[in-house]
């Protein structure tokens, strides 16, 4: 994946099912810490966006399990951010994949996402517009 920001993380036990594997929902919560560390990286804390009135939204999730991660292992998490090819400017994409520290891919997550009007209850027309005007660094955001 090019031009995506990455987090590093460690497997930790209490993450794991009766299996002994990286349970379901954490692989969730790591896709959702690199799309924010990387949001944070460009320059925008969630507070920034709660202060124009917006909130950021994920809309659908897919994940593509592809190995199974145990406690102990290494993986990068990496959040490209895409803007301008859903069915709506509103809307944009996070791609984000899940590898080992040996270069295995170990899950791919696909999301939809943008940004909640607070006080409207809608998308705002243009979620690019707000991410420029906050970010001392778009271009980690692909901006």
């Amino acid at each position: 994946m090019t031009d995506a920001f990455t987090v590093s993380v460690v497997v930790r036990g209490y993450e794991t099912d009766s299996q002994g594997h990286l349970n379901s929902a954490v692989y969730m919560q790591y896709a959702e810490h690199a799309r924010w560390s990387g949001l944070e990286a460009a320059g925008i804390r969630q507070s920034a966006l709660l202060e124009q009135g917006v909130g950021l939204i994920v809309l659908e999730t897919n994940i593509k399990y592809l190995k199974e991660l145990r406690a102990g292992d290494e993986v990068a998490v990496s959040c490209r951010y895409v803007f301008g090819t859903g069915r709506t400017p509103k809307t944009f994409r996070f791609e984000q994949e899940i590898v080992t520290a040996d270069g295995t891919l170990a899950a791919e997550v696909s999301s939809a996402g943008g940004l909640l009007d607070l006080k409207e209850r809608h998308l705002v027309p243009d979620p690019r517009v707000y991410f420029r005007a906050l970010a001392s660094d778009p271009g980690v955001l692909g901006l």
